[in-house]
């Protein structure tokens, strides 16, 4: 069914006033890394989500207070049938307490339900559809480095400024696209501006050549990629070809990463802008952490959702460890405590719907000239307050959000 990833067992080291841990069978915390090892999302998530996981854990050893963590791993497939079925059986055989990374939105909104219904936490650090905490909400859910509410409102505010206020969508037809787009669309139509219309195909689609041609023939001013991955990836390419760029249509990249503009390459890419919530060369601890991270991967840097696994990963330790619980609920009510001060993300605040509030940039992809290095891609053009850039908390539908 699905291949099932080396098994790592990392011991905390400081066992001096060790609790009790009633709640906790063997004294040991087991987080499953569910990813896509082989597929679109590979480069973005795949073997680094599972070397970012296993650094949480190491860095989580030296204040575990005796907690010990065994970090699993496996291949979704981008398959939901394959997500539920190796969710479930982790928790009810091998006794996983959370599971991490999730992309494919499809897939994540499936394995939510598993571990809500379970009673277990899961971190949809990779999952972008903002569904997850809308109606879909859990109170054994977070969600933590981004969605598609983010990822639109600041790409139309951008584009917006620039002048570019006609759209059309290329959509990768799953949870993830329809999200962006349709996110995307509110903010569009709350910025006065319009879409034209779009195109939906499904997830790996190689050949997007009537899909641009339809763009082309609509007149927009902007081409919104409403996909991620190869998917992107091979999108922007083919729109270089066609000659979009150059007849002077702007390209917003919904949801592309540092791993995919590697990939297409900066002649192709400059220019091109994009939201994030994490560069490896933010500041001096994004580098450190990247640096070691690098070292465990050919000399890659991360993306933002290795990173997020990083991050949400350590932070859910420390809820276990403190709370002396495994259960679901009350774990992921105490990450959203108090505001957790991250290395990676800055000040990060956990909210009644489950989604992780930091802060967010715009980058622009820089020139071939500009560029010092394989990995010197982005120049910083804004910091975005978590605030200004993620839903308000009353506007997701989300049913645990108490309203007036």
């Amino acid at each position: 069914m699905s291949r099932l990833f080396t098994v790592v067992c990392l011991a905390a080291g400081v066992l001096g006033g060790m609790p009790a841990w009633a709640e906790i069978p063997d004294n040991t915390v087991k987080v499953g890394v569910l990813t896509d090892m082989t597929g679109p999302f590979a480069d973005q998530g795949g073997p680094g989500s599972v070397v970012a996981a296993k650094m949480a854990a190491e860095d989580f050893a030296p204040e575990s207070k005796g907690l010990k963590v065994e970090i699993l791993a496996a291949d979704h497939q981008n398959k939901p049938d394959i997500g539920v079925a190796i969710a479930a059986k982790w928790v009810d055989q091998d006794g996983v307490d959370a599971v991490v990374d999730l992309p494919n939105s499809g897939v994540a909104l499936a394995v939510d339900g598993v571990m809500k219904d379970k009673h277990r936490v899961s971190l949809a650090s990779s999952s972008m559809s903002s569904a997850i905490t809308g109606k879909a909400c859990s109170a054994t859910t977070v969600q933590w480095v981004s969605d598609t509410w983010a990822q639109g409102a600041s790409t139309v505010a951008a584009m917006h400024k620039a002048g570019a206020n006609t759209w059309y969508f290329i959509t990768v037809d799953y949870a993830l696209g329809q999200a962006l787009e349709g996110d995307a669309t509110t903010a569009l139509v709350a910025a006065g501006d319009k879409a034209l219309g779009s195109t939906r195909l499904p997830l790996g689609t190689t050949d997007f050549g009537s899909a641009l041609l339809a763009a082309q023939g609509s007149g927009a001013k902007v081409l919104a990629l409403a996909n991620t991955g190869a998917d992107a990836i091979n999108a922007v390419k083919q729109a270089g070809e066609f000659g979009l760029t150059r007849s002077g249509v702007k390209l917003a990249a919904l949801f592309m990463m540092l791993s995919d503009i590697q990939s297409i390459g900066l002649p192709a890419a400059h220019g091109l802008q994009l939201t994030e919530a994490f560069y490896w060369d933010l500041n001096d601890n994004t580098r450190a952490w990247s640096k070691r991270w690098s070292e465990r991967m050919n000399g890659r840097m991360p993306t933002q959702d290795q990173a997020g696994v990083y991050s949400a990963t350590l932070a859910y330790l420390r809820a276990v460890r403190d709370s002396q619980t495994i259960v679901g609920e009350q774990v992921v009510a105490a990450m959203g405590k108090a505001p957790i001060e991250d290395k990676l993300f800055g000040s990060v605040t956990i909210r009644p719907d489950g989604r992780a509030v930091h802060d967010m940039y715009l980058f622009q992809v820089k020139t071939p000239a500009e560029s010092k290095g394989p990995w010197d891609l982005y120049t910083t053009e804004q910091t975005i307050p978590g605030a200004a850039v993620f839903r308000p908390l009353n506007a997701g539908g989300c049913p645990l959000v108490k309203t007036p």
